[in-house]
């Protein structure tokens, strides 16, 4: 097949094999205008902006005592722990993204010896450029999922039950503001190369935004997406040697803990106690498609389209990908983050342990979750003096 008749033939094929993994009909009626949003319009690249509708009630409380201690011990230490980007990162470090010697990613972490095999080889120059690139898209996409958390966080705080709920809830809202700030002023200060937003994200932001239902939208965004970053930053924070980088991302991991955590916190009793045995497995459903889906964000396909697209299928560098160590580190630590998490708010039932295990997700259901380790000890254990500790809790 001509090259740019695959290049526009494999996305759509791409889209329909992800689309037919969804194997459980309710998530995939629910998925399925987020999809066509995402996957077929694309509205993530079109334009500069994008409306999603949003319908959800506003709970207010004329009462306003404390009903919920845990949360309020939350919001005493996000009150505490509060940062300026502005004031507390040093913006001042120089940041040569190409500078071999102060790496923003390892030459293993992007390993491409299977390229290699498809007759693919990248000059010592070329090299820098594609790991600056990667590192460039991964923050991208952290950008675009800290903008829709911030988002996420407002709806959350207007429609949670509970008073103390509300007030870390809107902790949380300056939280991913000041996210949203650093992570854009890194990539167009220091990496000077934003890229959109991967059509996946954008199909389960989307379908989070317009959920009306205020525990669906605490789900996906406190325990998936917020879940599945917080690996993911501690993945880069380990690798990095860059050390405005870690700087940065060390703030960040100590705020997004205490998000995961509130989201446990928040959806544990509602989960078991005041859901029925419908409403329960079918979010015990949805979030097994979503982790699935969540699985295929981190394919590079937009560096794919810039580097590879005229060389490889898009089989051959899912293939690539998906050997590459940093890669397979992603995928652990990420998961080794989510999976407790869902066991420990209910939605690991024996009817669900089957389709895990078939995922090869289950062997992390064991780890410690939100509420077993603070935001500070798992800051702790990412660092390399406690690589051992690391392990033995998250694995």
């Amino acid at each position: 097949m001509p090259v740019k008749i695959r290049q526009k033939v494999e996305p759509l094929l791409e889209a329909l094999s992800i689309l037919q993994e969804v194997k459980n009909p309710s998530v995939l009626g629910n998925l399925l205008p987020s999809f066509g949003r995402g996957f077929v319009l694309q509205l993530g690249r079109r334009d500069e902006a994008t409306h999603m509708p949003a319908s959800h009630s506003a709970r207010f409380d004329w009462d306003y005592s404390s009903d919920f201690p845990e949360m309020r011990e939350l919001y005493r230490r996000a009150k505490q722990n509060q940062w300026d980007s502005e004031v507390d990162v040093d913006w001042s470090v120089d940041v040569d993204p190409l500078n071999p010697e102060v790496p923003l990613l390892p030459d293993e972490f992007l390993d491409l010896s299977v390229a290699e095999n498809y007759g693919v080889k990248l000059s010592a120059t070329e090299s820098r450029r594609f790991k600056k690139d990667v590192a460039s898209w991964i923050l991208s996409q952290f950008l675009h999922g800290e903008q829709g958390a911030l988002y996420a966080a407002a709806q959350v705080t207007e429609s949670v039950e509970w008073v103390d709920g509300k007030l870390y809830g809107a902790t949380q809202v300056m939280d991913e503001g000041r996210h949203v700030e650093s992570f854009h002023r890194y990539i167009d200060q220091k990496l000077e190369k934003l890229y959109v937003i991967n059509d996946n994200l954008f199909t389960i932001i989307d379908a989070l935004m317009t959920d009306s239902r205020w525990d669906m939208k605490f789900l996906g965004m406190q325990i998936m997406v917020e879940g599945l970053a917080l690996g993911a930053f501690g993945v880069i924070y380990r690798f990095t040697e860059e050390p405005l980088l870690k700087e940065m991302l060390r703030y960040v991991i100590l705020d997004e803990a205490r998000h995961v955590h509130y989201g446990v916190l928040a959806l544990g009793d509602h989960i078991t106690q005041r859901l029925s045995e419908k409403e329960r497995r079918e979010r015990e459903d949805w979030v097994f498609e979503i982790a699935l889906l969540m699985r295929e964000r981190f394919m590079f396909w937009e560096v794919y389209e810039e580097w590879f697209a005229h060389k490889l299928t898009r089989k051959q560098w899912r293939e690539c990908v998906n050997e590459m160590p940093g890669m397979r580190e992603f995928r652990q630590v990420m998961f080794s983050r989510l999976i407790p998490n869902l066991r420990q708010i209910g939605l690991l039932s024996e009817r669900m342990l089957e389709h895990y295990d078939e995922a090869g997700l289950l062997k992390y259901a064991s780890g410690a979750s939100a509420l077993e380790m603070t935001e500070q000890e798992f800051l702790d254990a990412l660092d390399d003096d406690h690589a051992d500790e690391l392990t033995e809790q998250l694995v």
